[in-house]
């Protein structure tokens, strides 16, 4: 008999959410993060956030840019405001096939698919291609939003190890041998191999072939999310893996990193016959993206100087990713590493052995200072002992006062650590979507 006053747990579950009972099985993968609550603090302008991957739209010409709209409401509103193509604007995607040829990309329009962001790209391939319980191979960490993806069509990732020179042939033939011995399926490998989010690392040049020979010779589809590839620091254009293989590799672009993220223009470049059911796929989820943002996009890339603002973009961020580095080497206590990005958004930093990052973002937030733990980049509850850290979108100034107070809130752990033995503390979940503090 149940106690007086008390419940079982799925009746009580059920009191609080009377359509429980109706929910698909995949609803199960999806869940709020804990820390989300964490993060509505840190945005306080107080807190210096190293968490959000958000562009520096500063950097942008916003005058020109209100004069161009303005131009393109009054000569093109009819079109623009009206719905268009599930596939995109025949002439953005021969504008965006142009933007790939800088990657060494050779790809007809006819392959490209526009979305509402690479978000929805990735839930278009993930819908396409896994049925629940395939297996996903994802780099160790991985990108926060994908997981995420992944976990609400019932996909189960393993993770393939990293180093400073990016994803590991070695252990993604491991990886796959280890999934075939188990009797499961490996649909697709997910990369993002260039300034990779959240380590920071690029896939090395002669990694590249090898990592498309192993997935060939497995028959895995690759599935490349490249956001930050035109953000480089050195004036490296690193080659897609799209550009050296064609029939196997799905391409997931984007204009949010080079652009504008709030326009929410991506794409996906797809083989010839994946392409029809990613366009069925886009309208059954949109009906067609916004002709509006599209049209936006188009103006943009035809009469402003984008390449030039690319370089823009990538001198703004070379000064804070060389502020976050030298803060990091004053500042940091002994026994912390970190990689060193030479393009996009990230560093990855580890902290010493008996801390834990998760647990102790509460007292980082308190002391003005957001991050994103480690944990929130994996499926498997790893990373404990890591940290993404953004420079994106803070000035210089900011960072090093955000990465000083970071130094402070570590030394105070390992104080306590070296006091208590251990530092015990509420176990927070790590995000599962997301959010413009995670992406």
């Amino acid at each position: 008999m149940t106690a007086p006053g008390s419940q079982p747990a799925q009746q009580g579950a059920r009191s609080l959410d009377p359509h429980l009972s109706r929910y698909a099985a995949r609803t199960a993968g999806m869940t709020a993060s804990e820390i989300r609550a964490l993060f509505a603090v840190a945005s306080r302008p107080e807190v210096v956030s190293l968490a959000g991957g958000m562009p520096y739209l500063a950097a942008l010409p916003l005058d020109a840019l209100s004069a161009d709209i303005g131009r393109l409401m009054a000569t093109e509103g009819l079109t623009a405001l009206q719905y268009g193509s599930a596939q995109g604007m025949p002439e953005l995607r021969e504008q965006i096939c142009e933007v790939m040829a800088l990657e060494g990309i050779r790809a007809h329009p006819d392959d490209v698919v526009v979305t509402v962001g690479s978000q929805m790209g990735l839930d278009m391939v993930t819908r396409v291609f896994c049925d629940p319980g395939d297996v996903v191979l994802a780099e160790a960490p991985s990108y926060v939003g994908a997981l995420g993806t992944f976990s609400a069509y019932q996909a189960q990732v393993v993770h393939v190890e990293m180093d400073d020179a990016g994803l590991v042939p070695e252990a993604l033939r491991a990886a796959l041998a280890a999934v075939a011995a188990s009797g499961r399926r490996v649909k697709f490998l997910y990369t993002i191999p260039n300034f990779q989010n959240p380590a920071g690392v690029t896939l090395s040049v002669q990694r590249r072939t090898e990592v498309l020979e192993i997935c060939a010779q497995h028959d895995v589809l690759v599935v490349e999310d490249n956001p930050y590839g035109l953000l480089g620091f050195d004036g490296q254009t690193y080659p897609a893996l799209r550009s050296v293989e064609a029939d196997n590799v799905v391409y997931l672009g984007s204009f949010s990193k080079t652009f504008a993220p709030g326009l929410r223009v991506g794409w996906v470049l797809a083989p010839h016959a994946v392409r029809e059911k990613l366009v069925l796929a886009a309208e059954s989820a949109t009906l067609c993206p916004p002709a509006f943002t599209q049209a936006v996009v188009t103006r943009y890339l035809t009469q402003h100087d984008w390449k030039g603002q690319i370089k823009t973009y990538q001198e703004a961020y070379r000064e804070r990713r060389d502020a976050t580095l030298s803060a990091m080497e004053q500042h940091l206590p002994s026994g912390c590493t970190w990689t060193k990005p030479d393009g996009g958004f990230y560093v990855w930093l580890t902290v010493p052995e008996g801390l834990d990052t998760k647990a102790m973002l509460p007292r980082a937030v308190t002391q003005r200072v957001a991050y994103v733990p480690g944990t929130a980049f994996y499926a498997d509850s790893f990373g404990s002992r890591q940290m993404r850290l953004s420079y994106c979108y803070p000035t210089p100034e900011r960072i090093r006062e955000g990465v000083r107070r970071l130094a402070a809130v570590l030394e105070g752990e390992m104080e306590l650590l070296s006091t208590f033995g251990t530092v015990h503390r509420r176990n927070l979940s790590g995000p599962q979507t997301p959010t413009p503090d995670t992406a």
